[in-house]
């Protein structure tokens, strides 16, 4: 409680100029996040997740740390900006259908050296020699992606998202090898993202019979897919030679990095720690992205009103979607208002201590999509802001 009061404090004074909403990256915390996401990782090269940065300025900051090395993209478009901004080693994590995108991927030599675009469908092919015009020569690199989904009770029930058709290591052998006679692309990797467990905290707080289950099911998950993941490599491996095998995420580094087959790990979220990070056992991050919502009401004894805030994240709808209250803690949503559109009742004995045009700091739910809200990232050392940087947004992009 003293470090959180100590924290708001700075926080406070660092931005007292500036008028809310804002968002700050604390600069300290997203440092030691980074540090230790490279411990995790015990050697292997961590790709770093763009989606959960949205911030150019802090992905050059990351990437220029030792132990990190490639981008992990969520679109091609922002895959292209990233590359003639100067970005390396750019891996498209997601199956893309823009046209102009790879018009303009297979007509530029330095774009097609240095993008991977992901593919797990014959018809994605297609869609791409019909889309690459006079001009579009350049062979097309490559990224196949096997399903990590856990099936159980003879496949009635499945555990993990839904995303490539490709599961067992026949299949991807076999689409790799279709890719491979295919003119104009060449196959460099393998990615498997096992997002119930990388995704899905353990350690939920006061569900410690859910916690459990959890921990069963991720325990399971693991070993099927190590052993499915490891005989798909092999397999692979026999049509083409892969540069990479990637996997993994913020909360699977450990777990993920100690499989032979998987040559790097994916990571993004576990620099800016948001607040769905908060229930793992293997890691235990620094909050480090806050956004401050400025008390405009105090409608009564143990509530203030503060604007806007009303911010939810992707994925089912639900309480754990919302922005959490952080700093001053004691704070707590109305039931009955949630986080508004405009204006947001908090409610506790800590809104009885707080002033009109105080601040209220808040965490997201995830990491990147606070950046779909504001055009600016305040970055703070100790109890001020030494740089101000855009976001995606604030540089007039919007890929998503």
């Amino acid at each position: 409680m003293v470090t959180l009061s100590v924290d708001r404090a700075r926080y406070d004074r660092a931005t007292a100029h500036l008028d809310a909403p804002l968002a700050i990256v604390d600069l300290e915390a997203f440092d030691a996040n980074a540090a230790d996401l490279v411990r995790r990782a015990a050697g292997k090269p961590i790709r770093v997740a763009s989606k959960s940065v949205r911030c150019r300025a802090l992905l050059e900051r990351v990437l220029g740390l030792d132990g990190f090395q490639g981008v992990m993209s969520f679109t091609l478009a922002e895959s292209v900006w990233l590359a003639r901004a100067g970005f390396e080693d750019i891996l498209l994590a997601y199956p893309s259908v823009d046209r102009a995108g790879y018009a303009e991927l297979a007509a530029d030599a330095k774009l097609a050296g240095t993008i991977t675009v992901l593919l797990d469908d014959p018809a994605q092919l297609d869609l791409i020699d019909a889309a690459r015009g006079e001009a579009g020569t350049e062979e097309i690199r490559v990224c196949l992606e096997l399903d990590t989904a856990l099936h159980l009770f003879g496949g009635r029930v499945r555990v993990g998202a839904r995303r490539s058709p490709l599961r067992t290591p026949e299949a991807l052998a076999s689409f790799a090898e279709l890719v491979q006679q295919r003119p104009g692309f060449r196959v460099v990797g393998l990615m498997a993202y096992e997002g119930h467990v990388a995704g899905v905290g353990d350690s939920v707080a006061g569900r410690p019979l859910r916690s459990r289950m959890i921990q069963l099911m991720q325990a399971r998950a693991r070993a099927e897919l190590a052993q499915r993941r490891a005989e798909t490599v092999r397999a692979v491996r026999r049509v083409v030679d892969l540069e990479f095998v990637n996997g993994g995420g913020t909360g699977s580094v450990e777990s993920t990095v100690a499989e032979d087959a998987v040559t790097e790990v994916a990571a993004g979220s576990g620099l800016y720690v948001p607040r769905l990070f908060d229930n793992y056992r293997s890691f235990h991050g620094r909050p480090a992205a806050l956004f401050a919502q400025p008390v405009v009401r105090r409608p009564g004894v143990g509530v203030v009103t503060v604007l806007g805030g009303g911010y939810p994240a992707s994925g089912a709808a639900g309480p754990d979607r919302s922005p959490v209250p952080y700093l001053p803690p004691g704070l707590r949503y109305d039931p009955q208002e949630g986080a508004g559109e405009v204006q947001t009742p908090l409610l506790g004995a800590a809104a009885d201590d707080l002033l009109i045009g105080d601040r209220v700091w808040f965490r997201h739910a995830k990491a990147g999509e606070l950046c779909e809200r504001f055009a600016d990232l305040h970055l703070v050392e100790g109890d001020r802001i030494t740089a101000t940087v855009p976001t995606y947004r604030g540089e007039g992009r919007t890929f998503l």
